[in-house]
Order: C-alpha cells, then sequence, then structure tokens
C-alpha cells in the first residue's frame, strides 16, 4: 500500500516562500492567483494492511510540527505498478 501525507502551513502562519512566489507570479503579470499554499507531500510504501494510526504517528512524531502544521493522509490500497 502506498500512503500519501500531505502537510501544510497552518492558516493564519507567515509562510514568507509561498508570499515571495505570489509575488514573482503577480509580477510575471498571473495576476488571477489570488493566493500561494506551498506544501510538502511524502509518499510512503508500507506493507499492505499497515494501520492508518500508524501512519498518523509518523507524521506526528517525524513528518509535521503538530503545532504549525495541517496534515492530511490519503491511503492507496491497491497503488498502480511501477
Amino acid at each position: 500500500m502506498r500512503a500519501h501525507v500531505r502537510v501544510t502551513l497552518r492558516p493564519g502562519l507567515l509562510d514568507p516562500e509561498a508570499r515571495a512566489v505570489h509575488a514573482s507570479l503577480q509580477h510575471l503579470g498571473f495576476d488571477e492567483v489570488e493566493a500561494v499554499v506551498i506544501a510538502r507531500t511524502f509518499t510512503l510504501e508500507l506493507p499492505d494492511g499497515t494501520p492508518v494510526e500508524r501512519v498518523q504517528a509518523m507524521a506526528r512524531d517525524l513528518l509535521a510540527n503538530p503545532v504549525l502544521d495541517d496534515v492530511s493522509i490519503a491511503i492507496d490500497e491497491d497503488p498502480p505498478c511501477a
């Protein structure tokens, strides 16, 4: 199975990288962009049947800062062949 862990800063926290990208897009004439969110995505290859609670623990203990970050987890039970 494959788990996708997406980590973003919580709303309202200052994200200078996202602000710089947004300003650059505006400067290049992409005025339709209203906001930019930068996320980190971790793709984990795990044995079939791994409980989602284990993935949540991985996110809590290492992949994200629970004070600053929001986490979303998606599980592919049957990932496509590589």
